[in-house]
């Protein structure tokens, strides 16, 4: 599908998004929530830590913050690197605390989860693999090496090496699955971030046609009456200048000029003033105005009518929203781009609904995306029949979910089906059917004339006198 011309941001890029004082208070709070931990595990529970390094473990955290908050400015946005850098720093000054603290015996140890969430959450699949891997390695170093945590009385509190095991493989399974999982709910949320930024880019492009259309007409408009002035005094002039050849041929010029720029307003306001004034248009000429552009493009493309059985006959009008054009235009994109030869556009209509079907004879939708067609960036591995036939393609599905999306916004809901195996062989003489695409829309949506959005009749009459 073509797509709007919209840069799509990396992990990197992204990465990019976090303020050093938003990590600075996060490390804040982790600091001031170990010094209570130390402090009532000392004071209230009478542990032996070693308390020296304790605090030599959370000074440090302290004087980086402090260097961090003096040196950068406030509005300081960390790179990919320097985001690594922090999290890593606070997960090996963490593992060290819990090496002071009893290790996997420490209930804490949950916390080194913490720093990989966050790496997940904000940092690219490498940085993510590198933190996991470090955590996974503290873990098991800390399942083993540590110093025991003691009682005032002397006595070590440990927990069985089974539930040590236990809460070894516990924190690996939780470390990669909470990994996996964060990073690819993230990865979801930003797609479809990036793929509304382009639809609504879409929608806006769509729009600002619209408007420019209705400058020209209203320009068209205004300038219509000097212009019959110029030429009416210019025609005048010539017939009064019959004694004067040179004079005669100027007001001849100036007629001509005139003429020609009546044409050329005329011509650039047409469209303009059916988007303008003429907000309403039969259904098939919503269609075959956005197909417009892909019905040359050597492959044959077919509109019918076929009303369904019911009390209402005649064609509707529906509103010429940029939405419903726009999404359109990519749905007959999509059938011409994929056709073998033919694409077909049927329209039905009843009291209830508008519809419309768009049918290609290619080979249709793989079967296994069936069932994701509206999704933003769906890839998968194209065959050497598909790089053939279309090998600029990038099949990233974004071209349909912007069409999904604005058709949707409208009021319509989308069907996708095969007409056939995809994967059956296709004979030169064999009609088929491939990719069916079904639009429909509640008739009251986008009737003009009726329902919810219709136009009223005596602003229709004054629209279409002007």
């Amino acid at each position: 599908m073509a797509q709007p011309d919209i840069g799509l941001l990396t992990g990197q890029q992204r990465s990019n998004w976090i303020r050093l004082r938003t990590m600075i208070l996060l490390r804040w709070v982790a600091i001031v929530g170990q010094l209570i931990a130390i402090t009532v595990a000392q004071r209230v529970y009478d542990l032996q830590l070693e308390l020296g390094l304790c605090y030599l473990a959370v000074g440090v955290s302290v004087i980086g913050n402090l260097i961090a908050i003096f040196i950068f400015p406030e509005n300081k946005r960390l790179t990919e690197s320097e985001n690594l850098m922090m999290v890593l720093f606070d997960l090996l000054q963490l593992g060290f605390l819990l090496f002071l603290t009893g290790g996997l015996h420490n209930p804490f140890a949950l916390l080194l989860l913490g720093p990989v969430t966050i790496s997940a959450t904000v940092l690219t699949t490498r940085s993510t693999l590198l933190l996991g891997a470090t955590a996974i390695v503290i873990v098991t170093l800390l399942s083993e090496f540590h110093l025991p945590l003691r009682t005032y009385q002397g006595f070590i509190l440990r927990i069985p090496d089974i539930f040590v095991f236990g809460n070894w493989i516990a924190l690996v399974i939780a470390i990669c699955f909470i990994s996996a999982y964060s990073r690819r709910v993230t990865s979801e949320i930003h797609s479809m971030s990036d793929a509304l930024s382009a639809t609504q880019l879409a929608l806006s492009r769509e729009q600002k046609l619209t408007d420019l259309g209705g400058v020209v007409a209203a320009a068209a408009h205004e300038l219509g009456t000097p212009l019959a002035t110029i030429k009416l005094a210019s025609s005048e002039l010539f017939e009064e200048l019959e004694d004067h050849p040179d004079l005669r041929e100027d007001a001849a010029l100036i007629r001509e000029q005139a003429d020609r720029c009546r044409d050329i307003l005329q011509d650039m306001g047409r469209a303009g003033k059916d988007d303008l004034h003429l907000r309403q248009a039969p259904l098939m000429t919503v269609v075959q105005e956005a197909a417009e552009p892909h019905v040359n493009r050597g492959k044959t493309v077919e509109f019918m009518l076929d009303p369904d059985a019911g009390a209402a006959t005649e064609q509707p009008a529906i509103l010429r929203q940029p939405e419903i054009i726009h999404g359109l235009r990519n749905l007959v994109q999509n059938a011409v781009d994929f056709a073998r030869s033919s694409v077909s556009v049927e329209a039905h209509w009843n009291d209830e609904t508008i519809s419309l079907r768009i049918m290609d004879d290619g080979r249709g939708f793989p079967p296994q995306l069936l069932g994701r067609i509206g999704d933003p960036f769906v890839r998968r591995r194209k065959t050497t029949a598909e790089r053939q036939q279309r090998p600029e393609y990038e099949g990233m599905g974004l071209g349909l979910f912007i069409a999904k999306t604005l058709l949707e916004r409208s009021g319509a809901e989308l069907t996708f089906a095969n007409g056939r195996d995809p994967y059956a062989n296709i004979d030169a003489s064999t009609p088929h059917v491939g990719a069916i695409v079904e639009v429909i829309w509640p008739r009251a949506k986008i009737d003009a004339r009726s329902g919810d959005n219709a136009i009223p009749q005596d602003r229709r009459n004054e629209l279409i006198r002007v």
